[in-house]
Parts: structure tokens; sequence; C-alpha cells
């Protein structure tokens, strides 16, 4: 079992965050705020993108984990709390600073459909890991590119 490790400091790296977790899917009982330890943590399974690219292309899924320390509130907004078998598809992670150049602000964790989760940060303070082995995907998340 690889666990491959992404570590984000600022909003480039939680750039490269966001697009390793690109259509995610998680149920709602695996987004966990802890704010006595000041930690938001969620369990994924994310689509490997990277191994999905050249000519030996694979379809394949693994668990991950995501973790974000120095969290001071989480909120969430069409994100139905009372049912935990819901799930969730994460289309982007963002950083929205508080001033230029301040490392406070807010994470939002953007989801099909609407959802969003709001993490207000002192700083960015995350890390993803790999938490299984690969297995087969059903399929390749699709993208509708099609401007109306």
């Amino acid at each position: 079992m690889t666990r491959e490790i992404l570590a984000a400091e600022d909003a480039e790296d939680l750039n490269v965050i966001s697009a390793t977790l690109q259509d995610a899917v998680a149920q709602v009982r695996d987004l966990v705020w802890l704010p006595k330890s000041r930690r938001f943590a969620a369990l994924f399974n994310r689509f490997k993108w990277e191994a999905a690219s050249g000519s030996r292309s694979r379809n394949l899924r693994v668990r991950s984990g995501l973790r974000f320390d120095s969290v001071l509130a989480a909120k969430s907004h069409r994100i139905n709390r009372a049912a935990p078998e819901a799930v969730l598809s994460l289309l982007a992670i963002r950083f929205i600073p508080k001033a230029p150049g301040d490392p406070a602000g807010t994470v939002e964790l953007d989801f099909a459909g609407g959802g969003i989760i709001r993490l207000e940060v002192e700083c960015i303070n995350a890390t993803l890991t790999d938490m299984s082995g690969p297995w087969a995907a059903r399929g390749r998340p699709a993208h509708d590119t099609e401007e109306a």
C-alpha cells in the first residue's frame, strides 16, 4: 500500500490538493469538525487522476484522508447533516484570504449540487494522505465542458 502525502501551506499548494481530490466522493458522516483540536478531517474515495493518463491508463480509486489544522470555525451550507449516508462529490477547494497577503482566511470545499463547507483558518495547514491501496473504479468522472 502506497501512502502518498501532499501538504499545503499556501494557496498554490492547496490548488494541488484540490486538483488531486477533484471528483472525490465522501459520505456526509465522513466530514468531521473537531473544535477542541481545531481540526477538520474528511475521508474520501478519490479518483486517481494520475493513473488515468498515458498509454497504461486505468480507472482507479483510493481511500484518502484530508486534514486541516489551525481551524477556528467550520460551517456548512446545503449539506444535510441529518442524512449521514448521503454521498457528496467534491468539485474544488479554494482559499480566500482575509486581506491580500494574509495567511488567515477561509478555505471553501465546494461540492456538486451547491453544497459548501467553509473553514475559517489561521493559516493553510493541510495534508492529504492515501490510506488504502487502489481499486477498480466503475468509470471515469466526466464533466460537461460545453458552454450553454
